[in-house]
Parts: structure tokens; sequence; C-alpha cells
């Protein structure tokens, strides 16, 4: 701790004639300041700071005031005062110094004051020195400093920008990212208008702040005295220093922007390849003009801007072309069905959050058939772009047609695979098809790579349907695996079949099992009529999102108010085949009851199996059994063997065991009336059971 008892040190005798050389060399000047006798002493390099001649200063702290302005004076009075009565032992400060010349000169003093036993200031001895150079070089550091810090905001607001923009896929999600607050926050604005050229006019799609809008601007003509139109007619900024500025060269936009506050406003052209497709202005309320650097700064932000929004507008067309397409592919209505209440939809994946639509292959289709039945189509083609829509139409196209001509399920698919491996797309399909019979409820469905149907019951339980699959269309053509096996089951009155594709089942992260045990639960606590299911269904999957479109079709089986006299099932069993075997005579037995036929269902079926056994038995092609009602004055059920052998069936005795040679008889003995006729290279062979008398609809 210093002694402040200790007195002031003596200077040098010859002090201040002859200062200290190392204070000279240093271009500093000394003094001491004897507060009791109010004297202080300066040597003659003080005297050249203050520039004060020797026979001009009289030792007084006063007479150097003069030197000081008043403002400048009172700051040093206070710092100096301050010091002595907090008890500091030194002080420093920067002051400046009114030379003859009237120029200011900055000038630093540091000094140490000495106190006596009391701590009572007694003394100051301290230095003088001119720091005009020290300060020059410090504001130069500063300012460099300063404009080092400009360029790093300008370069962050072009960083920041154009990150905002590259995740902009829409012209509207362009616009949201210049006009949130963290967007308007790094481009320095307060608000943000812009307008697109068309057909030689700007339509304004970004209206700046609430209540800024002026009435008849929101279309105008590129001639027109607004700002934006100058940028566009002269391809080059429209920058407003003042508001002064502003209401003279625009008053009638003025005019409806006089309350919002506006101090200056940047107009900018967006030019992609020298031409002009829009116009953007930003608008302050915190600045007035505009810098060269803050200049060019805004005018590349336009062109990094213009760029964005041609892309979101390529985008755009792109989408719209795209859904326009898949509109087009997709059925634009849903015949009505006899039988049964539908409910169709389809939902597009969303893309960019909530405001873009991606594209996909998903699609539906329902195709009324011959003898009362109807064919169901759901599937997916792989991909999404305007490809997959492309062939996506194809492939309805193609399944309509073949289900048109009469072909089974199985020979469908089989023939839409090789149809797509023809195309030579590199793209495959998953899809679903399956016929039903609305009289009997007994419905066939083939699988290709597609998932399984769901059916909930009129007991409100849901489950799913196991359909035996094969390969994805093109797949299958390509492997060589065009067998698709067929699924026979059956739909009670009240019952609802649901198809759709996998972006209504699959979660990110979930097994399609567990999507799939989800997707029953939500179906048996869903609405009864099938539209609400499905809208239920589809606000669920937007509700999710997902980067999948879906596909939904809702077939629910009325009951009948009477037996149907008409109506036509087809099946195919391949040799070798007993589970085909098996399903046909279900399908035989549930149509017989159905249609009203039950007490003779067992003779019908007994015959029908004769008759396919004998097919199996004695050819080496495939038995294709058709079952129909037919209408007159009598009501009948007819069954249809047809196989590819021209040789004609007979009667041959019972062999030894008894096992063989007795299926034309039980034919015989059965029927009410059976033959056989030429189909092409082959022959059926037919059975008729008289079911009873009715009205006489129109024959099938």
């Amino acid at each position: 701790m210093p002694d402040r008892g200790a007195s002031p040190p003596s200077l040098p005798d010859d002090w201040p004639d002859h200062p200290d050389p190392i204070l000279v060399l240093n271009r500093m000047g000394s003094f001491d300041w004897d507060l009791d006798a109010g004297v202080m002493q300066m040597d003659a390099q003080a005297h050249e700071i203050f520039d004060v001649r020797p026979d001009e200063y009289d030792d007084r702290p006063e007479t150097l005031s003069r030197r000081l302005p008043p403002a400048e004076a009172l700051r040093l009075d206070s710092v100096v005062s301050q010091a002595m009565k907090n008890g500091s032992e030194n002080y420093g400060a920067y002051f400046r110094v009114r030379r003859r010349d009237g120029a200011l000169r900055w000038t630093h003093t540091q000094a140490y004051i000495r106190r006596d036993a009391t701590g009572r200031p007694r003394r100051i001895i301290g230095i003088v020195r001119d720091a005009t150079q020290e300060l020059s070089d410090s504001e130069a550091r500063r300012a460099q400093a300063e404009q080092e810090d400009a360029r790093r905001r300008q370069t962050n607001i072009v960083q920041l920008t154009t990150a905002a923009l590259a995740h902009a896929r829409t012209v509207r999600e362009v616009i949201d990212a210049l006009k949130d607050t963290h967007g308007l926050t790094h481009l320095g604005a307060t608000s943000l208008v812009m307008g697109l050229v068309e057909a030689g006019r700007i339509r304004l799609i970004a209206e700046g702040p609430d209540g800024s809008f002026v009435e008849g601007t929101r279309i105008t003509r590129i001639d027109e005295d607004y700002p934006m139109s100058e940028a566009v007619r002269t391809l080059g900024p429209c920058f407003i220093e003042s508001p002064e500025e502003f209401a003279e060269r625009y008053p009638k936009l003025w005019q409806g922007i006089t309350g919002l506050n506006i101090t200056s406003a940047a107009y900018l052209p967006l030019i992609v390849q020298a031409r002009p497709i829009g116009a953007m202005g930003l608008l302050y309320s915190d600045r007035r003009g505009f810098s060269a650097e803050e200049r060019n700064i805004l005018v590349a932000l336009g062109s990094s801007i213009a760029q964005s929004l041609q892309r979101a507008m390529f985008y755009e067309q792109e989408m719209d072309l795209a859904q326009g397409l898949q509109q087009a592919m997709l059925p634009r209505t849903i015949p009505s069905v006899p039988g049964a209440d539908l409910a169709v939809r389809y939902r597009a994946a969303t893309v960019g959050g909530t405001f873009g639509r991606d594209i996909g292959g998903d699609w539906y289709d329902l195709i009324p058939l011959p003898g009362g039945r109807v064919g169901a189509v759901i599937g997916d083609v792989q991909g999404h772009d305007t490809h997959a829509a492309a062939v996506m139409g194809q492939l309805r196209i193609v399944l309509r047609a073949y289900a048109a001509e009469g072909h089974p399920p199985a020979t469908v698919m089989a023939r839409a695979s090789v149809f797509l491996d023809e195309l030579d797309t590199d793209r495959s399909a998953t899809c679903l098809y399956a016929e039903a019979d609305l009289s009997t409820g007994v419905f066939q469905a083939v699988r290709a790579g597609h998932i399984d149907p769901l059916v909930r019951r009129t007991d409100g339980s849901c489950e799913r349907l196991s359909v035996p699959g094969g390969l994805p269309l093109g797949l299958s053509a390509e492997f060589g695996g065009l067998d698709y096996p067929v699924g026979t089951m059956e739909l009670d009155p009240g019952d609802t079949l649901l198809l759709c594709t996998d972006g209504l089942v699959e979660q990110p992260g979930a097994d399609l099992d567990d999507g799939m045990r989800t997707l029953c639960a939500l179906i048996a606590v869903g609405p009864d009529d099938v539209r609400d299911l499905a809208d239920r269904l589809i606000d669920v999957a937007e509700e999710r999102g997902g980067d999948d479109d879906v596909a939904l079709l809702l077939l629910r089986r009325r009951a009948l108010d009477s037996p149907r006299s008409g109506g036509r099932l087809k099946q195919y069993v391949q040799p070798g085949d007993p589970g085909a075997l098996s399903e046909t005579r279900r399908m035989i037995r549930t149509a017989v009851s159905a249609w009203g036929a039950r007490d003779r269902a067992d003779e019908i079926e007994l015959v029908a199996d004769e008759m396919i056994t004998n097919v199996l038995m004695h050819t080496e092609g495939t038995a294709v059994v058709t079952l129909r009602v037919l209408t007159g004055k009598d009501r009948r059920l007819r069954v249809e063997v047809e196989d590819s052998s021209s040789a004609l069936p007979r009667r041959r005795e019972p062999g030894e065991s008894g096992v063989s040679g007795r299926g034309l008889l039980l034919v015989e003995m059965l029927t009410d009336v059976w033959g056989v006729e030429a189909r092409g290279g082959g022959k059926c062979v037919w059975s008729e059971f008289v079911v009873g008398r009715g009205p006489d609809p129109d024959p099938v």
C-alpha cells in the first residue's frame, strides 16, 4: 500500500527548463500541480502541446481552460474531481485542445495524485501528450472494423436468404420464406411486396403488411407510374431514399401507404436470362438512403430471389401438368353397381410442408362385367413422377380391357404384367384385382405384390383377407412367373370390402403388419356409410402426412330384396391343384344357395365335381368352370365345364373295383338335361337344373 504521508517527489533542480530526456524523445510534456498553492508548472513540451507560449502562461490552471472547449473542460474537471474524491492514486483522460488556428487536437493526460497522512490531495504530477495520431489510427481501425462487420452482415443476409430459399419449392413458399419475421429481419426490411409479369401486366402476389393494399394495384400495366412497373420496364433497381422522394415520384402510390411510416424503399427487378419475370419491393421504416455497397447487395439478392422464383414457377407448372395428367388417367366417374354401395378416394402425397402435392402412380378402377358381376382394381406404379402417372394410365386401360373381354382374374393379371414388361419402362407395379358376383357374395381375387384386402363384417369386426400372391406386374413377366393363384372369398350382405394402396398403411419406422392392424382397428370403429368411412380414412392420412399417395376403394354389399334371376361365375381349375378344386366346390355351393336353389345344391355340386374330375383325369389341360342362371319359362341353373380336348365323353362300364365309369351315369340321373358342345379346338360339357319358376327377366 502506498505511503500517503510521504512528501511529494522532488523534481530536478533544473526542471522545467531541462525536462526528462525520455519524455522529450516520446514528445510528452510534464506538469506539477500544487493544489494548495493553485500553481501548475509545465515544461516546454507541455506548452507546445497546449499551444501556449511561456509568456502567455502564468502557471495558473484557469489560464489553460481557455484552450479547452467548455464541454471538454467540464468533462476533464469531472474526471479529476472524481479521482480526488474517491481516493484514487491516479487518473487518465482524453480531451480536446483548441489550437491557435481554431483546430481541435486530441490530447491525453496521465497523472499521479499525492496525498498527505489524512488522505487529502496535495499535489498532482503528470504528463500530457498529443493523441491525435493515436486516435486517428484507432478511428481508422474502428471504421475498418465497422466496414468488415457490415460486410459480414451483408454476406450473412445473402447466405441466410439463399438458405431459406433453397427449401422453397412453390411460389407461395418463396414468398413465405421472404415475408416471415426471420426473412424480413435478414433483409433488414419492414415489409415486402412482390408481383409477377403476366401478359404484359404485373399481378401482385405479395401485398406487404396488413392494411397496405392500395386499390387498383392488384394488376397494373408495365407502363404505369409505379415503382414496381418502373423496375420491370427499365430492368434496373428503383431506390427511394426518403418519404419526400416517395411522395414526389409516386404520389398515387404514396397516398395509399402514407400511414405505414415508410421512410425508404428498394424496388428490384426479378430477371432471369435477361427477361423480367416480376419485381419485388422492400419497404423500410427505420432508415433513409442506401450506400453503394447496400445497393449492390440488394441487386445481388434480387438476382438470387429471381432464380428461386423461376425454379418455383417451373415446379408448379410441372406439378399442374403432372396432376392434370394423373387426374385424367383416373376414372372421371365410378359407375353405379346394383347391389353395392361404393366409395373411391385419392390423396396425393405431401411434399414441402403442407403446401405442395407430389404426383404418384396409385390408381383405382371399377369395371362393370357381364352377368351383373363387377371388377375392382387397386394398384401402385413404382415412382412419383409424370412417368409413373403415364404408366398408371396405360395399365388402368389395359386391365379394364382384359377384364371386359371376359378373361378370368388370373389371365387379366398375367396379360397386364406382359404388357407392362413390353413397355420397357423399367417400372413395376403392384396390383390387386377382385371380381365379385354381388348376387352370391362370391368374389375371386388375384394379387401381384400388393397388400391384402380388408373386410369389415356386419358385426363391426374387421379382418385381413389372405390372398395368395404373385410377383408385381412387369417383374412376373420378366422372371417367368405369370401364374397368379386365385383366392375365393365370400361377402355376406352388409359386409364392406376395402382395397387400398400402401400409403394408407405404411408409417415411417413401423412394420407393415402393425400398420394393417392399426388400419383394421380404425375401420372397425369407423362410420357405417362407405362414403363417410372413406372420408375418415383419408382425413387420417392427411393428418399423418407422408411422402406416398393413397388410393382407396370401398365396396359394401347390400342385401338383395329377392333372389336374382341372372348371374354368372367362372373358375379355372389347373391339373394338380387340389386347392383350386376345393375353391370351385365352395364357389358353386355359395352361388347356388344365393340364387335360391339351396334344395338342389348337393346335386349341382356333385355333378360339377364329376364333370371337372373327368377333364382333369382324361385331358392334359385346364378345366374352365362356368356357373350361370338361365331365365325363361323355367328358371334353370347351368354348369359348363370346358377343356381343350376334342374327344367326346363316352359312357363306360364300371370297372371291377367299381370306382370309375359312373360319372356320366350320375350326370344323367341328377340333371334335368345335359349335353356336349364344340368350342373352338375343344369342347364344353354342360348340365342344366330346373330350380323354380319366376318372372322372365332379360336372359344372360
